[in-house]
This record gives structure tokens, sequence and C-alpha cells, in this order.
């Protein structure tokens, strides 16, 4: 069976002040060890499974696009183990990108790009430390399609300081005016021991923070992007296919610390420890879980997903009913979820509130 791969390149130029994810200040001689490190563990779990085939492979960060060199690298390493038709994705910020990258990239079976663009507006740009400006940010996604790719995705940042409805369509007419397939949407949230949570920072309040996803919500569907998830937006046929895996409870493999795994029935996470990861034989990985967690877990990301959770496998899993699902609903307002015979899915409305519809949904 296929299963992903996810790469985790942890090095950025610079941290982003409301940036969580673990990342480290690039250094050529770091990130060319970090590459032999990362085919080193390919080949022992390579060496596992002579018959292991990754359909969707992705390069996370951090700023992958600044070792697009190694990221080659490792292309032709594992090229033999990548399935027909297989989704290959590279991270991308736009101030690091340039033809001569994307066309390395291209040649080595990349073939989807993802920038962090967050906005159309220079003013929310520079409120969110990035390097790039809203010029930058459109030259760099026509620079991906002039190299040949036709699937590129592009962030947008909700309830940025002080964003406002204007600079909101203002930012969704720049992202659909630019040759993107898929759009991802995410809520600023504040980090402990991030810059952004020692400052007093002027954010908007719960129904301000509604408006604006629901505003976000509609303007994309009437700009062709489908809503397929909490976060995501894609014209037809243009999901991410490795993001999908998690939310259906598919295997995928981790590589790279804070990278994590749900892999030959197994869930495992590698430490935040870049020297670590670099001078052990194998990748230090600690076993979380086996199998994929219970149906509370199963319904918790099916319900992320439009197309929502099938009563028919809820049942033969996990031994819950239809029934035992429709008697919830009796106490979920009819306006935050939608059945039909053979599913239960969350509305944008229903979605604003996932957590708390999710708790009575799976409290059975």
């Amino acid at each position: 069976m296929n299963k992903g791969l996810y790469i985790h390149i942890p090095f950025c130029l610079s941290k982003c002040p409301y940036c969580d994810f673990y990342s480290v200040a690039y250094d050529g001689d770091t990130a060319n060890r970090y590459k032999d490190a990362v085919i080193r563990n390919l080949r022992y779990y390579l060496s596992q499974d002579e018959n292991l085939r990754f359909d969707t492979v992705y390069f996370g960060g951090g700023t992958p696009i600044l070792l697009w060199r190694e990221i080659c690298d490792i292309m032709d390493e594992i090229q033999p183990y990548i399935a027909s038709g297989a989704e290959i994705t590279v991270e991308a910020n736009p101030c690091c990108t340039d033809e001569n990258a994307l066309c390395s990239l291209k040649a080595h079976n990349v073939n989807r790009i993802s920038f962090g663009l967050q906005s159309g507006n220079d003013n929310e740009l520079k409120a969110l430390g990035r390097r790039h400006n809203s010029k930058v940010g459109a030259d760099a996604v026509k620079t991906a399609y002039k190299a040949g790719f036709d699937n590129i995705s592009g962030d947008i940042m909700l309830g940025i300081p002080l964003q406002t409805s204007d600079s909101l369509i203002e930012t969704i007419n720049y992202m659909t005016s630019l040759p993107l397939s898929h759009i991802s949407a995410y809520m600023l949230k504040i980090e402990p021991d991030t810059p952004f949570s020692k400052r007093q920072l002027i954010l908007p309040d719960e129904d301000g923070y509604a408006n604006i996803y629901l505003e976000t919500v509609e303007r994309l569907s009437d700009k062709g992007f489908r809503q397929y998830e909490i976060s995501n937006f894609a014209k037809t046929g243009a999901e991410s296919r490795h993001n999908l895996r998690y939310w259906r409870c598919e295997e995928y493999l981790g590589i790279g610390p804070a990278a994590h795994s749900y892999f030959n029935g197994e869930r495992f996470a590698v430490g935040r420890d870049l020297r670590a990861f670099i001078e052990s034989e194998v990748q230090p990985a600690v076993i979380t879980e086996r199998e994929c967690g219970d149906y509370e877990e199963w319904a918790m990301l099916k319900l992320r997903l439009s197309e929502g959770l099938d009563f028919d496998t809820a049942e033969k899993r996990f031994g819950v009913t239809k029934d035992d699902i429709l008697k919830k609903c009796r106490l979920i307002p009819d306006d935050l979820y939608k059945t039909d015979d053979k599913t239960i899915s969350l509305t944008p409305k229903g979605f604003l509130v996932s957590n708390a519809v999710i708790g009575i949904l799976t409290d059975i």
C-alpha cells in the first residue's frame, strides 16, 4: 500500500514573530549535514520494507525552498520509491524563491509549491514581520507558474492585527487574481513564548473572527475555491492529497526533528532537536500510541472535512450506529451541521465552533 512522506526542513532566514514551528537559523554547512541525515534515515526505513512506495511527499518547514539543492538530492535518492502520479510539495517563502530554484525542483519531479503569502496588504505583511511585500509575493507565484507549476497553493492569515473587512477583500482579490489552485486560510493564533505573545496586540473579538472567517468562505467559494476542510479551499481536483492523509487516518512517515508519523500501525514523534537528529544513526523517535486511536479521534479528524464522517464506517470500525450519532444531533443547532442517508458533516458555521460540536457528537 502506498504511504505518505513528510520531511521537515527546519531552516529559516529569520523567525516570524507569531511562529511556533520548530526552526533554526540557516547555515549552509549544517544544511548539508542535515540532508545527509535525512537520506540516511530514508535508507533505513526503505531497507525495512522493499515494497514501500510514497504517493504523496511533502517538504515542510521552516523554509524548505532555502534548501532546494538539498531537496533535489533527496528526490534523486527516493525517486525509485515514488509511486506513479505522486503529489510532491515544497513549501516556499516568496523572498527566498527564484526561477533557478523552481526550475530545478520541477526537473526533479516536484509538482506542487505552497507559498506563505499570508496577505495582499503590505501593512498587514509588515505587522506580521514578513520579509516580503505583496509585489514580491505575486512575482514569486507567477515565476512558479512560468516554471511549469500548475498546482500552486497560497496561505492567507485571518485575524491579523487591525485587519478590516476591506483589507480582507483586498487580500482575497489579490490571491484569486494569481494562478493559484489551492488556498489555506488560517486564523492567527498567539502561541506562548513567541514575540507576539509579549505584545499588546489589537485582535478581533469572537464575533470579529466569525465574520472574517465566514466572509472568507463565501468569497472564496464565489471565486471557485470549494471548501473541503476547515481551513482549506481548492479548485476542482486541487485538494492537498498529502494533508488529506492526516484527516483520513492514512499512514505517512515523518522524517526530521519535530516530525510526526503514523506508520506501520504506530504513531511516533521525533524530538525538536536538530543536533540529535543529525548525530543519530536513526532518528530518535518516541512511540505515542498504536493504531489510529478510537472513535473520538477518528470522528474529530473526519469532521474537519466537508465530506464529513460516514455512518457505515463508524458502525463497522467502532460500533457507533447512525442512530447513536443522530440522537446527539438533537443537542446541536440545525445550522451547524448537515446530514444525508450516509454522512454527517459540519457547515461553515459549524466549523467555527467545531470543538464544541465534535465534543457533543463524540460523547457516545
